[in-house]
């Protein structure tokens, strides 16, 4: 996989101060400011114009058209400058969004155990959802699910009995990874919506099952942080439904169905490539606690899968 960003995450908007002045000391970027400015001032029927005349995608707010628009100019002058290798950090992004057993207001002392462990794999060069593995999970805690869980979920009693226990799940997921070839011929990232599937979900169970915590999941793509940064929108704004709408795009499948779920996270990552974001890890889980990943560190993709070991 290639080792860093070709094209920043930085925006320009004719100001000096958004980018640093090695930048602006290329008249390309001086080029691509002046060219902001210009969108800045467009209409949103000017903005939607003038990307289907680019045959690019014309749904959407009108701050995510302005960058899209924004994002297409500048590569264009950027791959007159360099032949770039397209606009991602990885090869392949491993989606994931578990469902966990729960209560209706899911009080304190409640222990959640992962009981569906959706993976939607997106290749990065095609802009496609290439593959999908799906497996429930047997919970051990609490074998028995609340109406709530049930009706929230739609994982019946009956699914999660006939289920396999957590390691046999993991251990299945880490062999699908492998066929595929991650972390050995192609560079990839996992990506979640939030930070809880990794911090919290994945985190109790494997200590509930009494494994390790699996490597090639200590960091991750948190998307409601690349979205809000690469959009400039604030928290409240990067809620599933919300970040779809404003992409132009309806919820396709059952709500809080992990896989459908998953799924829905991968059509908003695919059109923030299409829009000229950089996905890349934004958050690591160290020593059991959640930590900020910053942009200026350098670039690495996940490890190749490995089943962890069980703890003593």
């Amino acid at each position: 996989g290639k080792q860093h960003c070709r094209i920043s995450d930085q925006e320009t908007n004719g100001k000096t101060s958004a980018a640093s002045s090695n930048d602006f000391s290329d008249p390309i970027y001086k080029e691509i400011a002046i060219t902001n400015g210009y969108i800045n001032r467009m209409t949103r029927e000017e903005l939607r114009s003038k990307l289907a005349e680019f045959k690019l995608e014309t749904r959407g707010v009108k701050d995510v058209l302005k960058k899209r628009l924004k994002n297409y100019y500048k590569k264009q002058k950027l791959m007159q400058k360099e032949h770039t290798n397209g606009n991602s950090c990885y090869d392949y992004i491993c989606v994931v969004d578990f469902e966990a057993t729960c209560e209706e207001g899911n009080p304190p002392e409640f222990v959640h155990e992962i009981i569906e462990f959706p993976v939607v794999l997106v290749n990065t060069r095609t802009l496609e959802i290439e593959d999908t593995f799906q497996q429930y999970v047997k919970p051990e805690i609490n074998p028995k699910l609340s109406n709530f869980c049930i009706s929230l979920t739609g994982i019946t009693q009956d699914i999660v009995d006939k289920a396999d226990t957590f390691p046999q799940v993991l251990q299945n997921v880490v062999e699908w990874m492998r066929q595929r070839e991650l972390g050995t011929k192609y560079s990839y990232s996992m990506l979640t919506d939030g930070s809880w599937d990794m911090s919290k979900f994945l985190n109790i169970q494997c200590r509930i099952s009494r494994i390790k915590y699996p490597s090639f999941a200590k960091k991750w793509i948190n998307i409601r942080k690349s979205y809000g940064n690469f959009y400039k929108v604030p928290r409240n704004q990067t809620k599933l439904t919300i970040m779809l709408e404003n992409l132009g795009m309806n919820y396709d499948g059952r709500p809080h169905s992990g896989l459908d779920d998953s799924k829905n996270i991968a059509r908003i990552a695919i059109r923030m490539l299409q829009d000229g974001c950089d996905l890349r890890v934004n958050e690591r889980i160290h020593g059991g606690q959640l930590m900020t990943v910053s942009s200026s560190v350098p670039l690495e993709g996940a490890p190749a899968p490995q089943m962890p070991r069980y703890r003593n």
